[in-house]
Order: C-alpha cells, then sequence, then structure tokens
C-alpha cells in the first residue's frame, strides 16, 4: 500500500502541477491514533512544486489519489497532514494472504551473515541477574535478524584467564579442604564463585590490618612513594582538600593490592602464563566445574551458541597485528618499549595496545579476535557485541582502530549497548556476593508462579509433569519478557513479583491470552464449527486486528534493523490489548452468522498465530492452557 501511494503522489504532482519530484521525498506513516486514517503523507516537501498552501496541496493530492486508488475510500486534511483511509476491502485481501501464509512475519533469505556475541562470563563466578538481561537480549536479537531473513551465528567469548580465576583458585588451595561440586552438591560454578567471595572477604581482612597500621604510622611498606602519597593525603585531609571519604578509599585500595593474597594471585597468574604444569591442572579442574554448572544454567534459560571462544586461546592473537601496525606507522612505541594508537584526531586519549613487558591487553586481544572471527566467516555483514554501557567507550575505541588498520568490514560491526539492572534496594557487587544469582532467581520465579498458577485454578486434568512445565514456561517467560520490553539502551530496576503479574504489560498477560484463543479454537472445534469462510462484511474491531496484524513484518523489520526486542514486545503487547477489547466486545461462539463466525475464529486463530511467532522470537514459550 505505501509503495502504491509514493507512486501515485509523484504521479499526482507531475500531472497537477507539471513537476518532477523523487520518490524518496514521499514518506506514508502510520497516522496517529487522534486523527482519522491509516497512513499519513507530510505534504510539505511538495509546497515548492504546488506554489500553493499546505492545505490546498494536501487536498489537491488527496482528491486525486480518491479517484486513482481503488483502495483509498476517503480522506482528511490536518494542516500539512493528509490523512488516507483505506477501504474495508483492502484490509479483508490482506486479511486472506496472512491466513495462507505459514511463514508470515519472516523475510526470504537476505544473503547477509551476522554473528551476535553475548553472555561472555568470567569462570570465577555463577551468571547473575545482569547476565540474564544480557543474555536474553542477544539470544532475541539473533532470532530477529534470523526472521529478518539473515544466517547468524551465535556465540561467546568465555574470560577463563586472568588475576579473577586465580583469586578463586587461591581461595580454593587455602581454604577449600578438596572440595568439590560432587562431594558438596554445590553446582560447580556457584562452588568457585564461593571461593571468589572467600578471597575477597580473606584480602579485606588482611588490607584492613595494613591500612590500620598505616594510620598509626606503621608502614611495612619499603616503598618510599607510598609512604609520602600516604602523608601527603592526610595533610590533604587537613586541608580539606580531599574528604576523609575519599583519603580512606584511595588507600584502602592500595592497601588491597598491596596484600600477600594478591601476590600470590599476580604470582599464580604468572605462572599459568608461563604453562606450570600444577597450576594449569587446577585452572583446567576448577574452570571445568564452572562449564558444567553454565550449562545447566543455558539450559534451565533455554538459549545456546553456535561457536565459542575462550580467552586462554585468543589473548595473545592480537599481538602479531599490533605489531606489524607499529612496523607501517599505525601505531607508535614509546621509549619504555609500550605500544600505542594515537587517538588524538578523534579527540580520545591515546589507547594502550602492548605493555613495556610485552603483555598483551584485553584491547589487543579484541582486535585479534575480531579479526580472526572475519576470517572463519568472510562473508559476515555485521559482527554485534552484547556488553554493557559501562563499555561504551572501550568498543569505540575498538571500532576505531580496527578502522584505522584498514579493515573495511570494522564499520559493520555494532555494540549493542544496553543498561544496568538494578534492584529496588540498589547496585549489585560481584565480589562482595550481593548479585542475585541466575540459578537462584529463575528458581524462585517458577515457584512464585507455581503458587500464583495453583490460586487461580484451571490445571484440572493435567499431570504432575505439564504442570511443572506450565510453571517454568510462565515463569521464565514472565522473566525474559520483563528484561526486553525495556528499551535496551535504558537502564531498568528488575521487580520479580511484578514480572509474573497477569495485568498490564508482562509475560503472563501474553500467554494468557494465547491460552485463551487456544481454548476458544479447541471448543469451536468440539461444537463442530467451520473457519471456512467467503467475503464477508467486517466491523471495526476486526479490521483494527487485521492492521495490527499486518504491521508484522514491519516491526520485525524495525525490531531487526535498531537490534531491539523491545519494539516486537510492544507490538505483542498492543496485539493482545487489541485482540482482548475485540474478544469482550464481539459475539464469536454466539454469532449465528456461521460465515462471520468462521471469519471470527480464523482472525482469532491469526493472532494466535502472530503472539507465538513473536513470542518464540523473544526466547519465549506460551501455553495451550493456563
Amino acid at each position: 500500500m505505501e509503495n502504491i501511494i509514493i507512486q501515485k503522489v509523484v504521479e499526482a504532482i507531475q500531472l497537477l502541477y507539471n513537476e518532477n519530484i523523487e520518490s524518496k521525498l514521499v514518506q506514508p506513516q502510520k497516522t496517529k491514533k487522534e486523527f482519522t486514517g491509516d497512513l499519513t503523507v507530510v505534504v510539505f516537501p511538495f509546497i515548492k512544486a504546488s506554489k500553493k498552501s499546505p492545505e490546498q496541496t494536501a487536498q489537491e493530492i488527496g482528491e486525486y489519489l480518491l479517484k486513482n486508488v481503488e483502495q483509498i475510500e476517503d480522506f482528511n486534511v490536518v494542516k500539512g497532514f493528509l490523512n488516507l483511509s483505506i477501504s474495508a476491502d483492502y484490509w479483508l485481501e490482506a486479511f486472506q494472504k496472512i491466513n495462507t501464509d505459514a511463514s508470515f512475519g519472516f523475510a526470504p533469505t537476505s544473503g547477509k551473515t551476522y554473528m551476535v556475541e553475548y553472555s561472555s562470563p568470567n569462570t570465577n563466578k555463577p551468571l547473575h541477574l545482569g547476565h540474564l538481561r544480557n543474555v536474553f537480549l542477544g539470544y532475541a536479537v539473533a532470532n530477529i535478524l534470523k526472521a529478518n531473513g539473515h544466517e547468524v551465528f551465535k556465540t561467546q567469548i568465555i574470560n577463563d584467564r586472568g588475576i579473577h580465576i586465580c583469586k578463586s583458585m587461591i581461595a580454593w588451595q587455602k581454604f577449600g579442604n578438596g572440595e568439590t561440586p560432587q562431594s558438596s552438591g554445590i553446582k560447580g560454578d556457584h562452588l568457585v564463585g564461593k571461593y571468589y567471595v572467600e578471597f575477597d572477604k580473606e584480602q579485606k581482612k588482611e588490607a584492613q590490618k595494613k591500612f590500620d597500621s598505616w594510620k598509626n604510622n606503621h608502614f611495612s611498606t619499603t616503598n618510599p612513594e607510598i609512604i609520602e602519597q600516604y602523608k601527603e593525603g592526610i595533610q590533604d585531609v587537613k586541608e580539606e582538600k580531599i574528604s576523609q571519604e575519599d583519603f580512606d578509599k584511595k588507600f584502602f585500595e592500595i592497601a588491597m593490592n598491596r596484600t600477600e593474597l594478591h601476590r600470590e594471585a599476580r604470582e599464580m597468574l604468572r605462572k599459568w602464563e608461563e604453562g606450570d604444569e600444577k597450576v594449569v591442572n587446577l585452572w583446567k579442574k576448577m574452570n571445568g566445574w564452572v562449564y558444567e554448572g553454565f550449562d545447566v544454567t543455558y539450559k534451565t534459560m533455554g538459549v545456546d551458541f553456535d561457536e565459542l571462544y575462550y580467552e586462554s586461546d585468543t589473548y595473545i592473537l592480537g599481538k602479531d597485528v599490533v605489531e606489524k601496525g607499529l612496523e607501517k606507522g599505525v601505531f607508535y612505541q614509546k621509549p619504555d618499549g609500550s605500544i600505542w594508537c594515537d587517538l588524538s584526531a578523534e579527540k580520545m586519549d591515546d589507547k594502550l595496545l602492548l605493555r613495556a613487558d610485552g603483555t598483551s591487553v584485553y584491547m589487543t586481544q579484541d582486535i585479534g579476535t575480531a579479526i580472526e572471527r572475519y576470517k572463519k566467516h568472510q562473508n559476515l555483514s555485521g559482527l554485534i557485541y552484547t556488553v554493557g554501557n559501562e563499555q561504551n567507550h572501550h568498543f569505540k575505541v575498538l571500532f576505531t582502530i580496527l578502522k584505522k588498520l584498514g579493515y573495511a568490514w570494522a564499520d559493520g560491526c555494532y555494540h549493542l549497548s544496553y543498561g544496568m539492572i538494578e534492584l529496588p534496594e540498589g547496585k549489585m557487587k560481584s565480589r562482595e556476593g550481593t548479585v542475585v544469582d541466575a540459578d537462584d532467581l529463575m528458581y524462585s520465579i517458577v515457584q512464585d508462579a507455581k503458587s500464583m498458577t495453583q490460586e487461580r485454578g484451571h490445571i484440572e486434568g493435567m499431570s504432575e509433569g505439564e504442570r511443572e512445565n506450565l510453571y517454568s514456561t510462565i515463569g521464565l517467560g514472565g522473566l525474559k519478557y520483563f528484561l526486553l520490553k525495556v528499551d535496551p539502551k535504558k537502564g531498568m530496576v528488575f521487580d520479580p513479583k511484578e514480572s509474573i503479574d497477569l495485568n498490564g504489560n508482562t509475560g503472563p498477560f501474553i500467554q494468557y491470552a494465547y491460552a485463551r484463543i487456544q481454548s476458544l479454537l479447541a471448543k469451536a472445534t468440539q461444537l463442530g464449527y467451520s473457519k471456512s469462510f467467503a467475503t464477508v462484511e467486517t466491523n471495526d474491531k476486526e479490521i483494527g486486528l487485521i492492521k495490527l496484524l499486518n504491521d508484522y513484518p514491519v516491526v520485525i523489520n524495525e525490531a531487526g534493523s535498531l537490534y531491539s526486542p523491545a519494539i516486537l514486545c510492544n507490538y505483542i503487547f498492543a496485539l493482545v490489548q487489541e485482540f482482548n477489547n475485540f474478544y469482550q466486545t464481539v459475539d464469536i461462539l454466539r454469532e449465528e452468522d456461521k460465515n462471520k463466525l468462521a471469519f471470527r475464529l480464523q482472525l482469532a486463530e491469526n493472532v494466535g498465530k502472530v503472539i507465538k511467532s513473536g513470542m518464540s522470537l523473544l526466547g519465549i514459550n506460551v501455553p495451550n492452557k493456563m
């Protein structure tokens, strides 16, 4: 319809005003709810051609379209806006196409390939609430891109090396007494996370003793620079140049980094990088526990991956690239031997790429990993990183450096930045053990869904297995939808109880509408009603539903273009609201006209089809009974 209008508006301007305009100037858009019409054309770009007022120009173009486009049955003008009403026959014809299209909404093969990275956890702790938003977002975006006709590879890079895992290893050696997931009955990732928290507690105790001795002017450190900084800091506090709180925070962190535990962790990392057999074997054993735990969590989440990358394999990938970049003059070297990228032209600070001792940094690894991915998948149209917004600068620098190195595909790299999640009581801190564990949260929400469902009833005749599956479907559906319905760029406060509410913009509200439709169709089948209909006279409620259904392909396209599942969430919610209004005000099973009855059953069935399809793209199941 939009293409027809574009063509006819261009034609109208040529015939009415003897002027040719580019078709891109004609941009039909959905008419706002407060006005009458289906599509609106803004006529201000045509004033130069018409040499008339916006209202008169809109009136004349509207009259031309009314005479020459059979699908347009009426129009109205509001200032420079031409609102067009499309005929009921057009919408009924559109519905017939929807009704017969088994893959309605999905685009044909595009020939493009994308890689979507998400999750990418550290192996020193289990997944938490923040990971849930990351994983559900990345997985949904991958599904939506597939629905747009693209080939998609879902991937993650597992941060399995570095000081963080060494901290868990040191704590397990010191305090673990040989504890294993099997001996303790604790899930592997939880067990390793337990010792990461234990390390932090013990390190803080040691740091506090050191800090207290500094306060008493007892410096065990032989570093004169720290002693001098400390004394200058005390003077700054006295002169009120800095607060006592900021002073304490700064020097407590210095004390943390000078503890014996921290030294041991750094030494263990050095041994790991040198390939020390005992350290590497312990590293493999504890990471193995974590991977087994992650697999269980991902299965509960209902997500998967096509490819896995490990930091222990990729952390040196970028070193050769950086050294070649230095040879070509893309980078520069400081007197101490460290290699940097000059980003002054981009108004950013210069970026360290190799330390003076030749070791790599995270940026080095990310440069190498990106290049390796494009070597493996040479036809990649885009590489999408699902990472929180605290890394905005990192990815801006990464993509800039890749461009400086001459990789044209860097323009296809995209940081799917999302806001942080907070609880009503505030932020989470993983090393202090105050995060909301993903496994615990999913279990808790499923249990809440179980209680809610049992209170409502309507589960008679279901086996115990079917009931447990229903509780999981409702609970996890509510959790996923709650985390996906918010624009990814925005931060959010997570409320577990609200996520499974049967009222409002929630997953269970949508799931209940789908179950209601399935119940309606099952009852119609029992009564022997046909769903085969001929041409039928439609009412406004029915046309409203058809219009929304017709938007589904456009919504999928927009959600894919903007990498925003929230667009799809809000569309499904609007569709359910429209259906509920239709269901409550229009007779279906009590309709005496069998042709109208059949049409309404087909309409309900297609609403259900789109709900199920859209929720599936979000990674959410819908139950037939609820």
